[in-house]
């Protein structure tokens, strides 16, 4: 029978929650609904993270991580943002977990240390490496871990019970669950696919599913990752023979990626390499910890004997030796990107390997993968990928797989999710071709709030959400500023301005100007001259705006209002001299002296280069001569201070005063008047020149330490001079 498909409730039509009291949709939220949240997994591949609340009580299923995408640098782990539930961390009572891949269990390490969760439900596998990631975190006591099998009911809180399903997936010992709540049942598949030859005989249990069908499913929270391919995913079985057929060609070593949690894919590569008398030799930590869990667990079947340690492989012959590694989405650190790269301290790729990518790019990884696949190629490697080889199989639904889940669980309510916005559509068409009405589902994005009643389901709210980022150190969340500041410093570069002033407006030392990344075609001493330019109007004209007189003498200046003057003021120069948006660090030392000053120089315009050249090393010769007849003269000069070039006075030591405009007080630090000419010091202290309000507000302004400002100005004609001993001791 024919069903006009008709399109089902967007979330983009926000009448229901266009008038709020009290963060409640329509002037007051169904105290009797259950409010399924997602936080991950919407528009997008990954991170899947859901939220399942009834009155005070919150239970999580599941808290995954994504890929970074190209222009997040450093970034190795991108999260959900957690905003709602750590300020709702007191109704938290638990989690269950549906599967053990890191896009649903990666980030509950992360998250623990920013609040408690009580206890987490979930498989064996699953469990086991969820173990060893908070126990490397140092999280494992903020938490419980218990394990369930097939069928296994257990309690979360006082509103959720839950059961879990079997069901067939790309990793072992996956489960969909049923949520009982006083509403009604609500399925959640999980990650799904039907396979009727599961690797390791757990077969889905449909009988199960189809008795809560029977009794009334009052929602349906289905997997969407493939709702565009039409037919049944192929079983896992299917890759069998043809990765046998390829492992039989390869005469020399072979080298085999896939995903280090495909459990049932590394078993069938280790069984046919027993049946091929190959040895096995496994890199990559993320390959090691799942081989030895699924080993522990049973999921796995192998003699000891079959693995070798990496570094005995040279004892066995090339074509024996088969070596299992990470890396199959060309992660920057895996394994097979090093081997590619050459980086690898063990291992070498020659002439005669064979590599199998026995795995297909996520979205969003395609480049890194055929950049990996290239420099294997180029360092003599036969590479064997690609969907048309029979290598890979997902483990995720298709068409006829949805449409088997829906006749199965009859639900009158319908939530497609775990996939981008064309994926969610399409399962939303597939689910109206099975007779569920378009009025009884709702396509939604990450923080939508979806209220579940026995009669209705609709988007009631929205709570916080986008992503939340770890670098490599692991040490604390990157934030949006430290993210925009390594963008900008890779599309454009950065300017060094290094500036020490006396506090009667007068310049210790000539400026130091520093381009880094800065692809223009400016001369730099013309650069210097601009910089100087603006420094000459900023302390001739406006300088005197920052000094209050007290009764106190000497005057107090007012070295945080003199920064941001000076920031917007360059800012200003680099918008009108550069194309693009160059970072700017601008290097401030305050000077708490009086001083005579020094004659801003201009380098570019008024002489010939090879004139100035000139000059600058008939400077470099004086200064050599006499200091050769100082020594001459005089051996016995005291080698902790400088003997005096003619025209300049040698002072004793005087305080510096660091201005930070980030603390009430302010640093000090000890340096002699010679040291403050050539090497200023520098507050630390970050800031952004939103400060100074109005157009310059986007730009970002960075203050940093003094070895950053010594290195800034090392290369400056200043800096090249002899220092004096109180320099070098410094």
């Amino acid at each position: 029978m024919n069903r006009r498909i008709s399109s089902p409730i967007r979330t983009n039509s926000r009448t229901a929650i266009a008038n709020k009291t009290n963060g409640r949709a329509d002037g007051g939220a169904d105290s009797a609904a259950l409010k399924v949240i997602p936080l991950g997994g919407l528009h997008e591949i990954g991170k899947n993270t859901c939220i399942f609340e009834i009155d005070d009580e919150i239970m999580l299923l599941d808290a995954g991580i994504a890929f970074p995408t190209d222009g997040m640098h450093g970034i190795t782990v991108v999260l959900p943002d957690m905003t709602y539930l750590r300020e709702n961390r007191h109704k938290i009572k638990g989690m269950i977990v549906t599967h053990g891949h890191e896009d649903h269990i990666g980030g509950i390490a992360f998250h623990l240390k920013q609040f408690d969760i009580p206890i987490i439900h979930g498989p064996r596998l699953a469990m086991a490496l969820l173990a060893d990631k908070l126990e490397e975190a140092g999280v494992s006591d903020r938490t419980e871990l218990r394990t369930v099998g097939p069928r296994d009911k257990v309690k979360v809180g006082s509103q959720f019970e839950v059961e879990f399903i079997r069901n067939t997936h790309s990793m072992a010992d996956s489960f969909s669950v049923a949520i009982n709540t006083r509403v009604g049942t609500v399925i959640h598949t999980g990650d799904f696919k039907v396979d009727h030859t599961p690797v390791d005989g757990e077969y889905f249990d449909f009988q199960r599913l189809a008795a809560y069908g029977e009794a009334g499913v009052l929602c349906l929270i289905s997997d969407s990752t493939n709702a565009e391919l039409p037919g049944f995913t192929p079983s896992e079985r299917s890759v069998f023979p043809n990765l046998a057929r390829v492992f039989s060609e390869a005469p020399g070593r072979l080298f085999v990626t896939t995903f280090a949690s495909s459990v049932h894919r590394v078993n069938m590569i280790l069984e046919i390499a027993q049946q091929q008398n190959r040895k096995v030799a496994v890199i990559g930590r993320s390959m090691l910890n799942v081989i030895a869990h699924a080993r522990e667990l049973g999921y796995v079947k192998c003699p000891d004997d079959l693995f070798v340690p990496i570094h005995d492989i040279s004892q066995y012959p090339d074509g024996r030796i088969l070596i299992l590694s990470t890396g199959s989405q060309g992660e920057p650190m895996a394994a097979m990107t090093r081997l590619a790269e050459g980086s690898h301290r063990q291992l070498k790729i020659k002439q005669g390997d064979t590599v199998v990518f026995s795995a297909n790019p996520i979205p969003g990884n395609t480049i890194a993968v055929v950049n990996t696949i290239d420099k294997l190629m180029m360092l003599g490697a036969r590479v064997i990928y690609g969907r048309n080889q029979g290598l890979h199989v997902s483990g995720h639904g298709s068409q006829e797989d949805h449409k088997l889940m829906i006749a199965m669980t009859r639900p009158k309510f319908f939530l497609p999710v775990h996939g981008e916005h064309r994926m969610l559509v399409q399962h939303s068409k597939t689910a109206q071709s099975m007779g569920i009405p378009a009025d009884n589902m709702v396509i939604i994005d990450n923080g939508d709030v979806v209220e579940l009643t026995p009669e209705s389901i609709r988007v009631a709210d929205r709570v916080p959400s986008g992503i939340e980022l770890v670098d490599g150190s692991r040490s604390g969340l990157v934030s949006d500023r430290a993210m925009k500041e390594r963008q900008q410093l890779a599309a454009d570069g950065s300017m060094t301005v290094a500036v020490a002033v006396y506090r009667n407006g007068k310049l210790a030392a000539q400026p130091q100007v520093q381009l880094s990344g800065v692809v223009d075609a400016l001369d730099p001493l013309r650069m210097h001259d601009l910089v100087a330019g603006v420094l000459r109007n900023f302390l001739d004209n406006r300088f005197d705006r920052y000094v209050r007189q007290f009764d106190s003498n000497p005057p107090e200046i007012d070295w945080t209002g003199v920064q941001v003057d000076l920031e917007r003021d360059l800012v200003r120069l680099l918008r009108r001299e550069f194309r693009g948006n160059p970072r700017l660090l601008l290097l401030l030392q305050a000077i708490d002296e009086v001083g005579t000053g020094v004659k801003l120089e201009k380098r570019a315009g008024d002489r010939p280069s090879d004139e100035r050249t000139a000059e600058r090393s008939a400077d470099r010769g004086a200064d050599r001569g006499a200091d050769r007849g100082d020594r001459g003269g005089d051996r016995k000069v005291n080698k902790s201070r400088p003997a005096a070039r003619p025209g300049r006075k040698v002072v004793p030591p005087v305080v510096i005063e660091t201005i930070n405009p980030g603390s009430a007080g302010a640093a000090t630090a000890t340096a002699t008047a010679d040291e403050a000419t050539t090497t200023p010091a520098v507050g630390r202290r970050r800031r952004r020149s939103s400060a100074s309000g109005g157009a310059d507000a986007d730009l970002e302004v960075t203050t940093t330490t003094g070895a950053a400002s010594e290195a800034a100005s090392a290369e400056s004609s200043v800096g090249r001079r002899r220092r004096s001993a109180a320099q070098v001791a410094s």
